[in-house]
């Protein structure tokens, strides 16, 4: 099994990825949607005898054209670029998104990037695939100029969840919207999987420990929007995955303070401080809200984790 390929900003193919078969899109999420272009690559590539690659870009285009980071991000390029790996790609390549890349025309990044650039000799794109300046470029344009270029095009069809009047179309948008109104059900459903973010352990006011609830504190991004509330979830520390009680909002009880991702593992209680943690959401357990005095939320909190603990030894990692 050769080792997966990476590259940036690259001026020529990559070596390894010449003549590739290219997934192109942002792919936050690596949702089911994504799913099905990536192995639809991957048996295009496969039937080609051909590399097969992603195309992704960073920052995420929303963000450069506000100028700061707004979009609430699934998968960061990191957790992409692993998510890839496990699917059984051969490489990616992130292209930096910036003022240069943002002003080509769609005739121009089809020429100049996906042929010239990168020597794709096929591309795969999702139903709603749009590129070059303005978004001028769209799945239709990509199939008429892909063949000039000297590369074959496939787009794949929108996926949808559910059946008749329920049915939704799976996209990045509806799952951060499921996500934003706590309903890691539908999350799951549209990812695939449950679900999670990682970070490294801070050091926190350690009220957590005074009261006899100890957690690892870990930062999210600002432009997580995760719902406020107390979750049952996994702890995965190392190879190991723990049961845990999960609370994420600003604490009203306390001091109102920014939004922290606060993890109690469950019996357990070994040092966490600067250690990875990755956290995955399994339900939600209640909303986050007041507390008149510390007696009360120590005994909601004890409470939290008898439902995380009932919740978790129904489902497994």
């Amino acid at each position: 099994m050769r080792a997966f390929l990476f590259a940036t900003d690259p001026d020529k193919p990559p070596r390894g990825l010449e003549t590739a078969v290219y997934a192109i899109g942002n792919f936050d999420g690596v949702h089911l949607g994504h799913q099905a272009v990536i192995r639809r690559t991957l048996a295009l590539a496969k039937a080609r005898g051909a590399p097969s690659a992603i195309l992704t870009f960073e920052p995420h285009p929303a963000d450069y054209f506000a100028g700061q980071k707004v979009v609430f991000r699934l998968t960061p390029l990191r957790a992409k670029i692993e998510m890839f790996e496990k699917l059984g790609v051969d490489g990616a390549v992130a292209l930096h998104f910036d003022a240069e890349l943002a002003s080509l025309s769609a005739e121009d990044f089809v020429s100049q990037v996906l042929a010239r650039r990168l020597a794709a000799s096929a591309v795969v794109v999702g139903w709603d695939f749009h590129f070059g300046h303005g978004r001028s470029g769209n799945p239709a344009f990509l199939a008429e100029a892909g063949p000039r270029n000297g590369f074959v095009v496939d787009i794949v069809p929108k996926i949808e969840e559910g059946q008749g009047e329920s049915a939704w179309v799976v996209s990045s948008t509806a799952i951060r919207r499921a996500l934003q109104n706590g309903d890691l059900t539908a999350a799951a459903r549209g990812l695939g999987r449950r679900y999670s973010v990682r970070g490294v352990v801070i050091s926190g006011r350690q009220l957590g420990r005074k009261l006899g609830i100890p957690t690892a504190n870990i930062e999210l991004e600002p432009t997580n929007r995760l719902s406020h509330g107390i979750y049952a979830v996994w702890a995965g520390v190392g190879d190991r995955e723990l049961p845990a009680v999960a609370s994420f909002g600003v604490r009203p009880a306390v001091d109102n303070g920014r939004p922290l991702l606060e993890v109690h593992v469950l019996d357990f209680s070994c040092d966490l401080y600067g250690q990875e943690l990755n956290v995955e959401f399994v339900d939600r357990i209640r909303e986050e809200r007041y507390f008149h005095s510390l007696t009360a939320l120590t005994a909601e909190m004890e409470r939290d984790k008898q439902r995380a603990r009932a919740i978790l030894t129904r489902v497994s990692c």
